[in-house]
């Protein structure tokens, strides 16, 4: 059985609740993945799989369906703080060879660092693959100037969901994942 993916979503959430595992549903139905029967996998973005919309991806999928994913996720029930989730994606010019997805959580880190974090190591991981030299203790905007130079990396992004725990004791979730669909 060939278990490569030929598409993947990127999707987020955040959920709240007295239990633990209830706001970690929740965080799923705001995802809109909470349907699934979710595999987690490790951070291969398989060759020529095709990224499209969750709204398109959702309607390939079916209640109950296995499906993989990467996923990123964080929870609190500490008033006051702020936690995190991230996956980064970075993609090869290269149809033909495989990209790499990045799980990161944090806390006490606004979006645009938990996303930038995650992004950068995505990217430093496919460069590595790739043969890209780069000093890895710079700062991600001169390693990303460096990546998409070298002409063999043609994106990099990120997705990350971010919350504020409001009250003490009720815990809040936040989830980022990229989900795989095979055919």
């Amino acid at each position: 059985m060939n278990l490569v993916p030929k598409y993947v979503f990127f999707t987020k959430g955040v959920g709240s609740d007295k239990k633990e595992l209830q706001s970690f549903e929740s965080a799923l139905m705001d995802a809109g993945i909470s349907h699934l029967n979710i595999v987690q996998v490790s951070s291969i973005l398989p060759p020529k799989c095709k990224e499209i919309s969750k709204k398109e991806g959702r309607k390939l999928l079916k209640p109950g369906q296995i499906t993989f994913v990467v996923l990123a996720r964080n929870c609190s029930n500490r008033e006051g703080e702020l936690i995190s989730a991230s996956i980064g994606a970075a993609k090869p010019k290269d149809e033909k060879l495989y990209g790499y997805l990045s799980e990161h959580h944090a806390i006490d880190e606004n979006e645009e660092t938990t996303g930038n974090f995650a992004e950068d190591l995505a990217a430093s991981m496919l460069a590595i693959t790739l043969g890209i030299d780069f000093d890895v203790d710079a700062d991600y905007d001169e390693k990303r100037e460096i990546f998409h130079m070298s002409d063999k990396i043609v994106e990099t992004k990120s997705i990350t969901s971010t919350s504020l725990v409001k009250k003490d004791g009720i815990f809040t979730t936040v989830i980022a994942a990229a989900v795989f669909i095979i055919e």
